[in-house]
């Protein structure tokens, strides 16, 4: 995947700004998705974006995570660059989500950690 730089017209939000009706994108890799995620979250690992455009919504608010921003800020780009308009990065990753006490959850029985 090409990383574009971040056009001007990619927000930035904050977890505490959010709905609940966004379409959460995380896009960290599989074991970063098994240690924590946040519910309802959809999980597209980065470099799978270009093959799977299809499953990223075209309406609604579509929020891309990742750990910290980087990443997530990346996707956003490259998801604007090919047409989206309704995207944003979630500033600070999943680490701000988890810090503004959003729930986290695993999928392994685990307790859930944000890697």
């Amino acid at each position: 995947m090409v990383q574009p730089s971040i056009p001007a017209d990619v927000p930035d939000v904050t977890p505490d700004s959010l709905g609940d009706d966004i379409y959460l994108l995380d896009v960290r890799e599989q074991d970063e998705w098994d240690a924590g995620h946040a519910p309802h979250a959809h999980h597209i690992p980065m470099y799978e974006i270009p093959q799977r455009l299809a499953e990223v919504p075209t309406v609604g608010e579509v929020v891309v995570v990742c750990r910290v921003g980087g990443r997530s800020a990346q996707v956003a780009a490259y998801l604007a660059a090919q047409g989206w308009e309704n995207v944003a990065n979630l500033d600070g990753g999943m680490l701000s989500w988890e810090r503004s006490g959003r729930a986290v959850v695993a999928d392994t029985g685990l307790p859930p950690r944000v890697l």
